[in-house]
């Protein structure tokens, strides 16, 4: 896994952005990044029936194009979500105006958007924008950082994930970027995910891909329990490193290198969680089946009472196991064991001696390991979360002013 100095841009790719006045803040804004003829794509969704516009014509672009895109448009400093007719037509208008500058179809245009619920999206500022931004394009590494830096809202750092791998003498790239800190949920988030690699896969292959990697990863996280409006994970492949998913060596090292780059992501955007001064990871054992295992998890990672002991480094572990018993899963307490960093604290149901002060110690570290045995079978998940603090709470407080 490589950080962003690392980055190895993967081929047919290329980016940019620019300040187009949709922040308050003046700073970059607006983002592009666009690929060449015949590059594939699938995407992943927000399940929260109140969907942005963008996210209701880019999921009409995908069937449209048959899985087919040329260009990424993104905006942060405003969701365009619950704005009506108008924001699908603004949605339209910018995607228009980018295939016709571009030359491409309009069905091979992806919109993403991110910012504030509710707030007309002022289309004016972002076409009088577009001839700079499409002038700007570099296939580089500062290009993407910059088209990094321009997805951001309440983010503290840029999010990126990259890979390679080697079949041969061809290399395939992989390199993904982010953006996320809150309302982070599986099922998605307030969450931007694009993944750029330069392998050859037909739109079937990637989205199958795609949505593997997505379980294993983007829909084990969570940071407050809210599903967002906006929430896409975009994957594309543009075919220009000669290798393809037809091959079973290929694809099963790019399915290896995928689930690489959205589990990276997906735990740099945990950590980066508004607020966050802990990171969880939860893991569910000896369940009878993973969505089992899943709902167990999900319910400790939302419970108000358990983050909260989290953000006071308190090995509170009776919290963890009344939520357990309250969970809906037809667990047997005399069953259930529980540990905290390298000790078990609860065994069969009931208090097991350990070192209270190594438990804070543990939780007091910036990630600790918590671990729920259920006793019920052999399938379990590993589940990314995170505390609760007067921080997150003063960040959300004041989002909209």
């Amino acid at each position: 896994m490589n950080d962003a100095a690392a980055l190895r841009i993967p081929k047919g790719f290329s980016f940019s952005a620019v300040a187009a006045g949709i922040k308050a803040s003046g700073r970059l804004d607006l983002a592009l990044a666009e690929s060449v003829a015949g590059t594939t794509a699938a995407a992943v969704f927000t399940r929260n029936r109140v969907a942005a516009a963008p996210v209701q014509v880019g999921r009409a672009a995908l069937v449209k194009g048959r899985g087919r895109v040329r260009a990424l448009i993104v905006n942060s400093g405003n969701a365009n979500c619950a704005t009506g007719a108008p924001g699908i037509a603004a949605c339209e208008r910018i995607t228009r105006e980018v295939a016709s500058q571009l030359e491409i179809p309009q069905s091979s245009v992806f919109p993403s958007s991110t910012g504030i619920i509710g707030v007309p999206l002022p289309a004016e500022k972002i076409v009088a924008k577009l001839p700079e931004l499409i002038a700007g394009r570099e296939a580089s590494e500062h290009g993407l950082q910059q088209f990094m830096q321009a997805i951001m809202t309440t983010d503290t750092r840029p999010k990126v994930a990259a890979v390679h791998f080697r079949v041969g003498k061809s290399e395939v790239r992989l390199a993904g970027v982010a953006k996320g800190s809150g309302m982070i949920h599986p099922n998605l988030a307030t969450m931007l995910v694009y993944v750029f690699s330069d392998v050859a896969a037909s739109p079937s292959q990637v989205k199958n891909l795609l949505r593997q990697a997505s379980e294993g990863s983007f829909n084990c996280m969570s940071v407050d329990g809210d599903t967002s409006t906006n929430d896409t994970v975009l994957l594309l492949a543009s075919g220009c490193s000669g290798m393809s998913l037809r091959s079973e060596s290929v694809r099963k090292q790019f399915s290896r290198a995928l689930l690489d780059v959205c589990q990276s992501l997906a735990n740099q955007i945990v950590a980066d969680g508004e607020g966050v001064h802990h990171v969880i990871r939860l893991f569910v054992e000896e369940a009878k089946t993973r969505a089992e295992a899943l709902r167990v998890a999900k319910s400790i990672a939302h419970s108000l009472l358990v983050k909260t002991a989290w953000a006071g480094a308190d090995p509170n572990w009776g919290r963890i196991l009344s939520t357990v018993g309250a969970c809906g899963v037809p667990v047997d307490p005399e069953k259930v064991s529980i540990q905290i960093g390298g000790q078990v604290v609860c065994r069969k149901g009931v208090a097991y001696p350990f070192d209270e002060q190594t438990a804070h110690c543990d939780l007091s570290q910036p990630a600790c390991d918590v671990r729920v045995r259920l006793g019920r079978g052999r399938a379990e998940v590993v589940f990314t979360t995170t505390d609760l603090t007067a921080e997150y709470v003063r960040i959300n407080a004041d989002y909209s002013t």
